[in-house]
């Protein structure tokens, strides 16, 4: 059913319940995994138009995405992994449409009231630009 996973991913605890879900997920369909963090800090967002040097903390997040990226490939799941930069929304549906991805999975927060305007702002661009199924688990508030 799928075979191109997309899964965004924030560099937080949060991570872990939607890399569990998808590793079963991957497995099962013999899926490959493509793991993308959108680093959204004013130097990621102004790294083109400035030609910046990547920040500490994209530097973190690079790493971070290479580490989880052998943990998958030594369980068995072909991965790779993109960092974006800029817009969180915009970069998720830029890669979805450009890798060709047949689902798109993510972490949410399960925010209230006005933390769901401006935060679930990112979740509502995606699951209304994208033509494909978009998958949201809600983080466990353990590993949140």
């Amino acid at each position: 059913m799928y075979s191109h996973i997309l899964v965004t991913i924030e560099h937080s605890p949060a991570d872990a319940t939607i890399l569990a879900h998808v590793r079963a997920l991957a497995k099962l369909h013999h899926a490959r995994v493509l793991l993308l963090h959108v680093a959204d800090g004013w130097a990621a967002r102004a790294y083109d138009d400035l030609a910046l040097r990547e920040s500490e903390e994209m530097q973190a997040d690079r790493a971070y995405l290479e580490n989880v990226a052998g943990e998958l490939t030594a369980a068995g799941i072909q991965s790779e992994w993109r960092l974006g930069r800029g817009d969180p929304a915009t970069e998720i549906v830029a890669h979805a449409r450009k890798e060709q991805v047949d689902l798109v999975a993510m972490a949410t927060h399960g925010h209230r009231l006005i933390n769901d305007l401006i935060r679930g702002t990112t979740v509502n661009r995606v699951r209304h630009e994208l033509d494909i199924p978009v998958l949201l688990l809600k983080a466990r508030s353990a590993a949140v």
